[in-house]
């Protein structure tokens, strides 16, 4: 028998545990084994129970619209389930509670430790198949939620139909949902501690809809038939240190666009146009701003909601398979953007996840950031951790991409960064140095250069720390190169003078060779010294039009003669 607390809270939807009451349960009766199924679905005034062995109706709750209950004779596990809908519509379907948890105790462990190198292969959505029956299994991670539902157009968004359970006590959720395939757009609606009714995009979604909308695509990212093994062999075998890197800089949402309409091109457009002109103009390498999945155009992707989602403005996750394996096949390496600082506060998104400050510190003064109004990762949470270092070699593992920029390494290092006194928490050991974030960007290098051989780590880092490109085991960062800002900065200060007041300022071109090996530099010129108003490199430049080119091929060969890898932004080549 339910008692009555029990089903107001599945009609409500806001039972935390639908498995203990829902599905099959099987009892003695006697000496004889039986199984009470129940079913709840508020769109069915009528249900069968197939078995293979019986065929019969199920019993309506009294008081309980579109819960239904019967008890079999036996130990049943196997069995179908067909409904009849209030204006006499007819469907069948498995039970999403027939079946038990996917994740075993040993993946439970690893992601509560933080240590599951590959945790997007069980948190998100994932086509499968379990003892005959396809579907997609569902996990997430929201231990302060009080319950989770699986809401799409496959149960008219009703948080009723599928709520999800938690799995021990590791603040995971799982539910696997027959039926469902790749393409299947959902969303996991969270119950807060204060009651509050959150609906949240995926996490580790592997697919987004395109903006303004916000949910996720189920996606099956099995199956691509890469052709850059030459490629991939090449790259393991070879020491960025000591070859010759060029890279272009690249936003695809504006290095080329469809000449009628101005809309974005597709990642197959953007590929073939990419190897041409990448190729004729000698670059070793492009770097993609962030293509994670962000809602704001104008963010250029800096503001990312879905870490392990290529952004569909362009096309799905295979199409960016295609684009770097097209790239590849050329003999052009890509690297991204990486942007693991700072997340928005978008609703949908992970601030304050499951009703709590789950992926960012509660504390204003660690968990949010003054500059740009976004929040902070806690770095020093196992959980936040895993999803980061994961998404790191996510993208290095399934997509073959070559590098990883890593976007705002001084926001991360320090405590005070943009904060006054008194708006910052110092470490345990009363410094300014963010020690978790320190650790985590460690971790993240070591695992890159061990699971993804040639693969490169670049750090946007503006001061004076050491050892930023130096092995963890000598106490260092661990990256493979640093942009290296202070040249970028004194040597754009003296191309921008009049050529009579140059003399005096001498020192700005040859300061950077006294430290110019202290560090694995790169040399950028990157977006960041053209956008807010700041004008092109042309515009910088003193004198008339004449004049202004040919400062520019000036410092343009002042930078690929100068010590250290070479980057400049798209557009400044013109």
């Amino acid at each position: 028998m339910l008692d009555s607390g029990t089903v107001q809270a599945l009609l409500s939807g806001t039972h935390g545990a639908p498995r203990d009451v829902l599905g099959p349960h099987h009892w003695k009766k006697g000496k004889s084994s039986m199984t009470t199924v129940r079913v709840l679905h508020p769109g069915a005034q009528r249900v069968r129970l197939k078995t293979p062995k019986t065929d019969m109706p199920m019993t309506a709750v009294a008081d309980a619209p579109g819960l239904f209950e019967a008890d079999v004779p036996g130990t049943v596990t196997a069995y179908r389930l067909d409904f009849e809908g209030h204006h006499g519509q007819q469907w069948s379907a498995a039970d999403p509670y027939a079946f038990g948890g996917q994740l075993s105790e040993f993946d439970l462990h690893l992601l509560s430790e933080g240590e599951h190198l590959h945790a997007y292969d069980k948190l998100g959505a994932h086509p499968l198949t379990l003892d005959g029956t396809s579907g997609v299994h569902f996990a997430l991670w929201a231990p302060n939620a009080q319950q989770v539902s699986v809401v799409g157009d496959f149960n008219a968004w009703d948080v009723r139909v599928h709520g999800m359970s938690r799995s021990g006590g590791s603040g995971i959720w799982e539910l696997f949902i027959p039926g469902l395939t790749s393409g299947d757009v959902y969303k996991f609606s969270l119950l807060a501690p204060d009651g509050r009714r959150l609906d949240k995009a995926d996490p580790y979604g592997f697919q987004a809809e395109v903006r303004p909308k916000t949910a996720n695509v189920v996606a099956d990212l099995a199956g691509f038939e890469w052709g850059d093994d030459e490629w991939m062999t090449a790259r393991a075998a070879a020491d960025p240190l000591c070859q010759p890197i060029s890279i272009l800089e690249v936003h695809l949402g504006s290095w080329a666009r469809v000449p009628e309409t101005n809309g974005f091109l597709t990642y197959d457009d953007l590929s073939r146009g990419l190897v041409d002109y990448v190729g004729a103009h000698g670059y070793t390498h492009i770097e993609l701003m962030p293509v994670s999945e962000h809602p704001y155009d104008p963010s250029w992707g800096y503001q990312v909601v879905g870490y392990y989602a290529p952004t569909s403005r362009f096309g799905s996750p295979k199409d960016f398979m295609r684009f770097v394996d097209t790239l590849h096949r050329a003999g052009i390496g890509v690297l991204l953007d990486w942007v693991p600082a700072h997340f928005p506060r978008d609703p949908h998104g992970l601030a304050s996840f499951d009703g709590t400050a789950l992926y960012e510190h509660a504390d204003p003064r660690q968990g949010t950031h003054p500059d740009w109004g976004t929040n902070v990762f806690n770095f020093g949470r196992r959980e936040v951790r895993n999803f980061l270092l994961s998404n790191a070699l996510y993208w290095l593992r399934l997509y073959h991409i070559d590098g990883l920029r890593v976007d705002a390494v001084s926001s991360m290092l320090y405590l005070d960064y943009s904060r006054q006194p008194g708006e910052w928490v110092p470490n345990a050991y009363g410094g300014r140095e963010n020690l978790e974030a320190i650790s985590f960007l460690q971790r993240m290098n070591v695992l890159v250069h061990e699971h993804a051989p040639g693969a490169i780590t670049v750090a946007e880092e503006s001061t004076s720390w050491p050892m930023v490109s130096r092995p963890v085991y000598l106490g260092g960062l661990g990256f493979t190169f640093k942009w290296n800002m202070g040249w970028m900065n004194d040597t754009l200060a003296y191309f921008k003078r009049d050529p009579i007041h140059r003399t005096f300022h001498h020192n700005q071109l040859t300061f950077s060779l006294l430290y110019a090996f202290n560090e694995n530099f790169i040399l950028a010129l990157s977006h960041d010294e053209v956008v807010h108003l700041k004008g092109s490199l042309l515009e910088k430049m003193p004198g008339d039009l004449w004049q202004k080119f040919a400062n520019v091929r000036a410092l343009f060969g002042y930078l690929w003669t100068h010590p250290g890898k070479k980057l400049i932004f798209q557009g400044m080549d013109f």
